[in-house]
C-alpha cells in the first residue's frame, strides 16, 4: 500500500525543510497544502521537491478534506508542519492499516507523552477539554482511545473520502474519529510523542473555537 503523506501548513518555513526530510524515507509521495502563506513556506517546499496546492482559506480542516482530491497513496498520513511530530513514527502509525487491523489510526500523545500539553493554564484547560471529549466518544461508541485531538494520524484513502466530512477548523480531527464509527470503520491509536514547537506560534486560540469544540462533539455523537 503506497503512502502519501500530507502536510497543511501556514507560516511555517523555519519547520518545514526539517519535516519534509523526515518523512521522506516514510512516504511514496509528499504534498504541501498551504494556507496562503506570507513567508517562505512555499518556497521551502518547492526547493526541496514536494508539490503544494493551495486551500480556500477556510483553516486546516478544509487543508485536509481536499487533499484526497491530490494524492495518489493508499494511505494517508496527516502530520503538523511544525516540527512536533516525529516524522519517525510514521511507520508504527500506518502499520495496523498495513497489516488490515484498523482503517484510521491515531498518534496518542496520552500514551506516547508530551513535552509540551502541560505547565501552564491553557495547557490544562486543552488537556481537561481533550479528556472530556475522549470520553464522550469512548462513552457514545464504546471504544478506549486515549485521545482524540492529535493531528497526527494516517488513514484509508478510500475511507477518508467516505466520512463525509464538514469541519473547516481543528475539530475536523475530533470529527474524523467520530464519523470513522459511525460508519463502522475500525479505529485504533498508537503511542506518539509531542514535541514542543521549534518556532513560530500556534495557529489555534483555544478562548476564540472552544464553543465549535463542544458543538462539533455533540453534533457528531448524535447526529
Amino acid at each position: 500500500m503506497k503512502v502519501s503523506v500530507v502536510i497543511p501548513t501556514l507560516n511555517e518555513e523555519a519547520t518545514l525543510k526539517e519535516v519534509i526530510e523526515g518523512c521522506k524515507p516514510y512516504a511514496d509521495e509528499l504534498i504541501v497544502i498551504d494556507g496562503h502563506s506570507t513567508d517562505r513556506t512555499r518556497d521551502v517546499a518547492v526547493s526541496l521537491g514536494v508539490r503544494v496546492e493551495l486551500d480556500g482559506r477556510k483553516g486546516k480542516g478544509q487543508a485536509l478534506r481536499q487533499s484526497a482530491d491530490h494524492v495518489d497513496g493508499d494511505i494517508i498520513v496527516f502530520i503538523d508542519a511544525d516540527g512536533s511530530h516525529d516524522p519517525a513514527d510514521i511507520p508504527e502509525i500506518v502499520e495496523p492499516i498495513k497489516k488490515g487491523e484498523a482503517d484510521h489510526v491515531s498518534g496518542s500523545r496520552l500514551i506516547g507523552g508530551s513535552s509540551e500539553l502541560h505547565g501552564g493554564f491553557d495547557e490544562c484547560f486543552r488537556l481537561m477539554g481533550s479528556s472530556f471529549i475522549t470520553a464522550c466518544i469512548n462513552w457514545r461508541f464504546k471504544v478506549q482511545l486515549s485521545e482524540s485531538q492529535n493531528g497526527f494520524r494516517a488513514i484509508r484513502k478510500d475511507v477518508f473520502k467516505q466520512l463525509g466530512l464538514q469541519e473547516n477548523i481543528t475539530t475536523i480531527e475530533q470529527e474524523m474519529i467520530m464519523r470513522t464509527l459511525k460508519k463502522g470503520f475500525r479505529m485504533a491509536e498508537v503511542p506518539s510523542h509531542e514535541h514542543k514547537r521549534k518556532m513560530g506560534y500556534s495557529k489555534i486560540s483555544i478562548r476564540k473555537v472552544w464553543f465549535r469544540y463542544v458543538y462539533t462533539l455533540f453534533k457528531y455523537l448524535f447526529f
